[in-house]
């Protein structure tokens, strides 16, 4: 689960959420393979960021937490949080020989990194960074100037359900009729999806790396009713994509059940 000096940093527009732990992924080579595969440019960017102030990812790092939120004037902002065994002091002490210096953000000392971004430590293990503007927006909620996480009851529904996985997220609306979207390809055209698309509330995954992958979304509809067609539209959309998959492909299509529980 999300530390909770972390969550308290995360504003309520939250529009995805996601937890890793690297500790199950180091133990994985499934799981390491398909992460060079599938990490988003920001996240191996926020990778890169750590390793410019000396806390490399696969050693130092237990967890990273990665928040999507919408603010109203500056459209989606990012922020990391990394928990691990580097320590505070071991970090600042190697800033400070390069003459790396420290600016104030309220009463918070906020430090640069690399690919412009900057960082803060809320404890001695663990540190929050992302752009400027992100993590000012951040730092705000956390000090109380706009609403946190724990005032969306919807979205702290949906991470309660998850965060005891190894690769975790969840998504709100907006992110979910996306990703939806995106699974169905050109079965999103047919009628039925554009009925219920204003009736799919929230999702979430998890990923756990036991016997190969296995990935299991949740998507949370209105009603029993809106979950059933898009049961039955999402396993068309299966049938309809095997008609012209590689044989990989296939296999997974085969290996995919789709239920409106």
């Amino acid at each position: 689960p999300i530390a909770s000096s972390a969550r308290s940093m995360v504003p309520s527009e939250i529009q995805q959420l996601i937890g890793v732990d690297y500790r199950a992924l180091k133990d994985s080579p499934t799981a390491q393979a398909l992460k060079e595969k599938v990490m988003p440019t920001e996240v191996k960017e926020l990778e890169i960021a750590l390793k410019g102030i000396g806390i490399d990812v696969d050693r130092d790092v237990d967890q990273l937490d990665f928040a999507s939120f919408r603010t109203e004037k500056k459209g989606i902002q990012t922020i990391g949080v990394a928990q691990g065994s580097f320590s505070a002091k071991a970090v600042l002490k190697k800033l400070k020989l390069k003459k790396i210096a420290a600016t104030k953000y309220g009463t918070t000392s906020v430090y640069p990194m690399d690919n412009g971004m900057v960082m803060t430590f809320l404890d001695d293990n663990t540190l929050a960074f992302g752009i400027a503007a992100s993590l000012h927006s951040a730092l705000d909620t956390r000090d109380g100037k706009r609403p946190s996480l724990d005032s969306n009851s919807l979205m702290t529904d949906q991470i309660s359900a998850v965060d005891n996985s190894p690769v975790w997220s969840v998504l709100d609306q907006k992110g979910t009729q996306a990703i939806v979207y995106s699974a169905l390809g050109d079965a999103a055209k047919v009628a039925d999806y554009e009925t219920i698309k204003k009736r799919i509330l929230a999702s979430r995954y998890t990923m756990s790396f036991q016997s190969g992958v296995n990935f299991d979304l949740s998507v949370v509809t209105a009603d029993a009713l809106t979950a059933g067609t898009l049961s039955a539209v999402l396993k068309g959309a299966i049938l309809y994509k095997k008609m012209s998959a590689s044989p990989i492909e296939k296999t997974a299509y085969d290996s995919t059940t789709v239920d409106s529980d």
